[in-house]
């Protein structure tokens, strides 16, 4: 199969979150299974071309726009180490800026730059000469390909037989903008947006709603989250759009590139280790609070918990900020933080680094090779998310045998399974209500076996065997582009 991805992140290039490794682990996987990806991104203005060995190909795109035509220019590189293309797209006024979608507000024009993006991959196959027989689009910002490839490029035979398939990564972030800009930007005219109209919701134009209105086929992230979203609880009010289109509906659990995420080879962590060397994992520990601060601290061997995480109320802050420094002051462990996001987080993590200076290490950021680092040093990695389509750091701390605290939900529940003593079964500690006394139950129930054997290396070494490889995952993508196929052949 022919497959176009178009993402407005993709790893190692550009990156905000989850959905960049994700979009740069499924097309090398499809790759390997035989079959003919490529990736489309825009092209920021922080990209490193000398680095990546970007080089432009010196075609022109003309990119309809409503009434206008506005003029491209088309770069193109590979996915490091694999044998897959990377298309990006050149539009200084829309790309050439600090972020990918601004920070900390978003870009006031980011309906016209998204909308400008999801057009302009069609001209990108037209000027390659490439015939998809799978657009992949991903999240708001390329959800109006969907409606595109059915409505302005239907008759085009390049498309005539293309299958759209619109994978939601994360439900909240929906691309809501004025019809009076956005009908006139997609060429669809303000005749077509009505009330009930497949892209309007709540009286404004809902990109995540066209997307899933317009796509053959829907995926999310998780199997759990698939059917969380088409409740009211979950469903961010498009959850009636989402039962309608249920039976087109699958949850695909995202995977790890274990050849970047493994303690037994991964260069950016101080001793390698494996399962059967799970002692050294100890020296990482040491050597990562002797480098950052943290070796004096409340005594010399209390747990160290982690998070990699966005500073956004999603990932449960308020939670962690109700017991957090309760916790450092007492002595029950030491904290790590890598991160950004909401100024009110920002506010108060470096409040903790200033007041616990020894106790906790806070890195305002993101920083690939410090993420490894505090996945491989930490004994525990938080997550009690409020909601989490997937999430990849539980996966990734599950590989570096770092036992993850966990709430019930989404792939977190589909991950990271209770460590029960008695049976010595489970990889981790789950809470199930979002509240303040079950998430501090659950710190209690991990805290408990920290050292404390057999429990402490039965957990670890239960974790370090999970396998949520993106081979897995990608096999079944493509079983989902044969279901889509179906539909439009």
């Amino acid at each position: 199969m022919n497959i176009l991805l178009a993402s407005a992140e993709v790893a190692p290039f550009a990156k905000a979150g989850g959905l960049a490794d994700v979009t740069s682990a499924l097309p090398i996987q499809w790759k390997k299974y035989g079959q003919n990806p490529i990736v489309i991104m825009p092209k920021y203005g922080f990209l490193d071309e000398k680095k990546w060995d970007i080089k432009p190909t010196y075609l022109t795109l003309n990119v309809p726009m409503g009434y206008e035509t506005e003029f491209a220019h088309l770069w193109r590189g590979m996915l490091p180490d694999a044998d897959v293309p990377v298309y990006f797209i050149e539009f200084n006024e829309y790309f050439s800026r600090e972020g990918i979608y601004g920070d900390p507000n978003e870009y006031f024009d980011n309906d016209r730059r998204f909308i400008f993006f999801s057009r302009a991959i069609f001209e990108v196959a037209k000027a390659i000469d490439f015939t998809p027989d799978i657009i992949h689009a991903h999240d708001f910002h390329t959800a109006f390909a969907m409606a595109f490839l059915k409505t302005h490029y239907r008759d085009d035979i390049r498309f005539a037989k293309t299958a759209g398939v619109y994978t939601i990564h994360n439900l909240a972030y929906q691309g809501k903008f004025n019809p009076f800009r956005v009908m006139e930007f997609t060429g669809f005219g303000q005749e077509q947006f009505s009330e009930g109209s497949w892209f309007e919701h709540g009286g404004v134009v809902n990109s995540m709603k066209t997307g899933i209105m317009f796509a053959d086929k829907l995926t999310t992230v998780s199997p759990n989250y698939s059917r969380e979203i088409r409740t009211p609880y979950y469903g961010e009010g498009l959850q009636d759009e989402l039962n309608f289109r249920g039976p087109d509906l699958l949850g695909i659990l995202n995977g790890v590139q274990y050849d970047r995420w493994n303690p037994e080879i991964d260069e950016n962590i101080y001793k390698k280790y494996s399962a059967d060397t799970i002692s050294d994992k100890e020296i990482n520990k040491q050597n990562f609070l002797e480098e950052y601060g943290l070796a004096g601290g409340n005594g010399p061997d209390i747990p160290l918990i982690g998070m990699v995480a966005r500073l956004t109320e999603q990932k449960g802050f308020d939670l962690i900020e109700s017991k957090l420094e309760g916790c450092i002051a007492g002595g029950d462990f030491r904290f790590v933080l890598l991160g950004t996001g909401d100024k009110k987080y920002i506010d108060y993590f470096n409040y903790i680094k200033a007041k616990y200076p020894s106790s906790a290490y806070i890195n305002i950021g993101y920083d690939e090779s410090l993420a490894h680092k505090i996945i491989a040093c930490s004994d525990y990695l938080l997550v009690p998310s409020r909601f989490e389509p997937c999430g990849l750091t539980q996966m990734y701390a599950l590989k570096y045998g770092t036992i993850p605290i966990v709430r019930q939900t989404g792939g977190l529940a589909d991950t990271v399974s209770e460590y029960i003593r008695d049976s010595g079964l489970g990889t981790g500690f789950v809470f199930l209500h979002y509240d303040r006394d079950d998430f501090a139950y659950a710190l209690k129930r991990s805290l408990s076996i920290y050292k404390i054997g057999p429990h402490w290396d039965t957990v670890r070494r239960n974790a370090m065997a999970m396998d949520f490889s993106s081979e897995r995952s990608a096999l079944e993508y493509l079983n989902v582009f044969k279901w889509a196929l179906e539909k439009v052949r």
